[in-house]
């Protein structure tokens, strides 16, 4: 079991979510006063996706994502921002043109998918571990092996810690082929995503074959989505990880009832402290993942 938790919140994601739910940001100020407010509740992280605040979907947008940090930092609310880099791996294959590509694809570079990273440096990023198919359509979220050590090399660069998104066993095999290719600083980060169709499933065995792939040296952190976002925080700390909670991952904070950002960090910390264990600052955070104080 875990006694010092890292608590993460993931604010908005790019999900098409903002019509079920009136406390999904959109905008940059939005998404920065939501991660304040999550911050305030007892998140050492907030992750960190920006919208297109006209179309309300995920969005690439350099300048949006340095506004948001930019606001947060201006709060004078202490918190680790961790932005996304997921962003430009959409491959959207119709069946009855394998070879062509549908409108919903945006597939760029591996080095395109950091390029707010390169401008903003913020204390950490994420990559995703490997490809895969994502709900019922015909969309791909494409990360090669030669994507991830070319993405893996550059975060590496840039001096930003890079926090490994692994959705199925496979990848956690992949983040630690980057590990012993010395392309990830020490200690290592991973996050494990569950409950993503067609990935891992939120169960507990499965939490805990994937945990126990992680090499002992590093630090992880794991969530569930919907219904399971609760159950799988206390299963993580178990497990002797770290949680994330947030509205990317689920909207509700019971049946039909919308929560905030805020009120699911407050319930994960609930959850945490009543198992025995507290959930770290963000300083103590810093230190456990290897990062420079700050001040």
């Amino acid at each position: 079991m875990n006694r010092d938790v890292i608590l993460t919140c993931a604010l908005t994601g790019a999900g098409d979510t903002t019509a079920k739910n009136p406390h999904v940001p959109v905008t940059p100020q939005q998404i920065a006063e939501s991660g304040v407010e999550a911050a305030r509740a007892g998140a050492a992280v907030v992750h960190v996706h920006v919208r297109d605040p006209e179309t309300r979907q995920g969005s690439r947008d350099v300048a949006a994502y340095a506004e948001v940090v930019e606001r947060i930092e201006a709060s004078g609310v202490d918190v680790v921002v961790n932005l996304t880099a997921g962003m430009g791996g959409d491959l959207q294959v119709p069946d009855a043109d394998p070879l062509g590509s549908g409108p919903g694809t945006d597939l760029v570079s591996a080095r395109e998918r950091l390029a707010h990273v390169e401008e903003i440096r913020p204390e950490i990023c994420t990559l995703d571990c490997g490809t895969l198919n994502f709900g019922d359509g015909d969309m791909t979220y494409v990360s090669t092996p030669e994507m991830l050590r070319a993405g893996a090399a550059r975060i590496q660069e840039l001096g930003v810690k890079a926090e490994m998104e692994c959705f199925d066993t496979g990848h956690v095999r992949a983040g630690n082929q980057l590990v012993a290719e010395g392309l990830m600083d020490a200690p290592a980060l991973y996050q494990l995503c569950l409950g993503i169709p067609y990935g891992a499933p939120a169960e507990p065995r499965v939490a805990q074959a994937m945990a126990d792939m992680v090499p002992a040296d590093a630090n992880w952190a794991g969530f569930g989505i919907g219904r399971m976002q609760m159950p799988m925080v206390a299963q993580m700390v178990l497990l002797g990880g770290n949680v994330r909670v947030g509205l990317e991952d689920n909207l509700y904070l019971s049946r039909g009832v919308p929560a905030t950002n805020a009120q699911l960090v407050d319930r994960a910390r609930t959850i945490i402290e009543s198992m025995g264990a507290r959930v770290l600052s963000p300083a103590e955070g810093r230190e456990k993942l290897g990062l420079a104080p700050r001040g």
